[in-house]
């Protein structure tokens, strides 16, 4: 019996539009796979071909321009991505859909541990509660203990991506992006996020990720999709 996906991708595509010189652009064309409970999903592809884009389509930073995604809830429900309204998205990001990108965006002059915390918060955890268990992911990353109570804005570019990784893996949502989670990481602090990752896939989690190195496609991967850029006669002039 073969299993059913939690994310089924049809026909995407997306393309910007470019006002002032009445042309559209495309990013991503025609992109169909799916993801699975417990499966960590990979996509490669040169540079341009729109491997983000299908990420934050997904994650609905970005409307698509056209295709389905259909995601299955943990309540049974089937919901298209692509049509769905802000607050369905919204309360999806909340509780079953995490993203983990290249950049951390936080609130300013909050703690790091309140950062890493705030999935949990929001799920209504005890404070507390939470804000012990973003310090055992922080120290597993190896952020040191000085540095959980103070805002992360000084931080370096790998600490800030250690703090972000934190935050999206403490959650364990139903389904997980990542944009090249390990691009500004060490060696040592890569193998960790390759353990947790792997411990999260065993607890079910279904992800998809992107990776700046192939060798942590071949660690990590059970299924990879090839993206290829659209051809640049595809871009058009709006009517």
């Amino acid at each position: 019996m073969t299993a059913q996906p939690i994310l089924s991708v049809e026909g995407f595509s997306k393309q910007f539009e470019l006002h002032e010189q009445n042309k559209l652009i495309p990013s991503s064309s025609d992109v169909d796979f799916n993801v699975y409970a417990g499966k960590l999903t990979a996509l490669i592809g040169p540079t341009g071909a729109g491997k983000s884009s299908v990420l934050k389509g997904i994650f609905r930073t970005y409307l698509p321009s056209s295709g389905r995604i259909h995601y299955h809830c943990a309540n049974g429900l089937v919901m298209d991505l692509a049509r769905c309204d802000e607050h369905q998205i919204l309360a999806l990001r909340q509780t079953e859909i995490g993203f983990v990108t290249q950049f951390l965006h936080a609130l300013p002059r909050q703690a790091t541990e309140d950062v890493v915390a705030q999935p949990l918060f929001q799920r209504g955890m005890d404070r507390e509660q939470a804000r012990q268990k973003a310090r055992e992911v922080l120290d597993k990353l190896t952020i040191p203990e000085r540095l959980w109570g103070v805002p992360p804005a000084t931080f370096s570019g790998g600490e800030k991506q250690r703090v972000n990784l934190a935050r999206g893996l403490i959650a364990k949502p139903r389904l997980l992006l990542l944009d090249e989670p390990t691009a500004s990481l060490d060696p040592k602090t890569t193998d960790v996020v390759v353990e947790m990752i792997q411990e999260m896939k065993l607890e079910g989690t279904a992800m998809l990720a992107i990776f700046h190195h192939p060798e942590l496609v071949e660690r990590l991967a059970d299924n990879v999709v090839t993206l290829t850029p659209p051809t640049i006669d595809t871009a058009k002039e709006v009517a």
